[in-house]
């Protein structure tokens, strides 16, 4: 009996995936040493993004205090800057982390006319944490800081909760319509503190994120709703209608993200321990003014049944288009 024989033998009994292994490493199609050399990589990787998160969290909490105590304007839009130019700095770091562990090959199209001052609408499918990175990633110095509308409850993640609180992202309380049938009296009370959160992004250029799907596309989700798209969820129009009546006329520009994995929807930890080798995204720009039909009114969005349906009517559309995209990737 030879060695790969006796490797095979002993394979018997044991769970499937680490047979599977050991026949792959009898067969070459594998070998122990690339899942060893994946598995270091992975850990390198996230001690890197863990050390980053340390070294610029305590920064980036010294400025919001320096920024708090002192109740002088230029002194606060100074702070706010340097805020920003840590956030930068953060993300850079986590780039350069990605560049020499996951040696992913991005396929970016549609970056050209975007400016780090104007004011941004920026949407995407979502399908992972590893968007979030890759958002950043694509968009890090070529437009403003990408600041995310978020739950009040995430105030409280660890370290996180407290930074994105620091760097201005804006944090929002939505009342349920059982919530304000008891409470009448707090109706428009979450859009007149976001709006009052919003009031600072009016003399800084800033990029707003918002994932219409509101969850990321699993099959599972995909199936529970009857989703009329191939690859992505039903688009919620409130999230997006929400934003533009919370900044007003603040926002210039809308920018459309449609990401694509060829190979599959990845974990975080496939991302950073180098399994995954390609990522497609596609960037379309366009202008706010004038970007929708004339019997669109999206500031009438949450007081106007019909107003509802047609900004509804007009995101279905869009998906459909980014549907289509996403289908001739998958087809070529």
């Amino acid at each position: 009996m030879d060695f790969y024989q006796h490797l095979t033998r002993l394979s018997i009994g044991f769970k499937p995936g680490l047979r599977y292994t050991v026949l792959n490493f009898a067969t070459g199609k594998t070998t122990v040493v690339k899942t060893l050399l994946h598995s270091l990589n992975g850990a390198l990787s996230a001690l890197l993004y863990g050390l980053n998160t340390l070294f610029w969290v305590p920064m980036v909490l010294t400025l919001a205090v320096l920024k708090l105590i002192v109740p002088l304007k230029p002194w606060r839009t100074l702070m706010t800057y340097m805020l920003d130019a840590c956030a930068v700095g953060w993300i850079s770091v986590n780039n350069f982390n990605q560049r020499l562990f996951s040696r992913t090959t991005l396929e970016v199209s549609g970056l050209e006319g975007l400016a780090r001052n104007d004011w941004y609408l920026v949407i995407a499918n979502h399908q992972s944490w590893v968007d979030i990175l890759l958002l950043q990633r694509v968009f890090n110095r070529e437009i403003p800081f990408l600041k995310f509308f978020l739950k009040q409850q995430l105030i409280w993640v660890p370290f996180l909760g407290l930074a994105w609180w620091a760097l201005d992202f804006p944090f929002m309380r939505r009342y349920s319509k059982s919530f304000l049938a008891k409470n009448p009296h707090l109706k428009g009370k979450d859009m007149e503190t976001t709006k009052k959160a919003c009031e600072k992004f009016q003399y800084k250029p800033t990029s707003i994120m918002n994932f219409v799907e509101g969850t990321r596309f699993t099959k599972e989700k995909h199936a529970r709703q009857a989703s009329p798209f191939k690859h992505l969820l039903k688009p919620k129009a409130g999230g997006i209608a929400f934003v533009l009546n919370a900044m007003g006329g603040q926002l210039h520009q809308l920018i459309d993200v449609t990401i694509f994995y060829p190979a599959g929807t990845p974990s975080f930890w496939d991302f950073i321990n180098g399994s995954v080798s390609k990522i497609k995204l596609h960037v379309d720009v366009k202008p706010l003014k004038g970007l929708f039909p004339e019997d669109v009114k999206v500031m009438d969005y949450f007081e106007n049944p019909e107003q509802r349906a047609r900004f509804q009517q007009w995101l279905n559309q869009q998906w459909q288009a980014k549907d289509q995209r996403l289908e001739n990737w998958k087809t070529v």
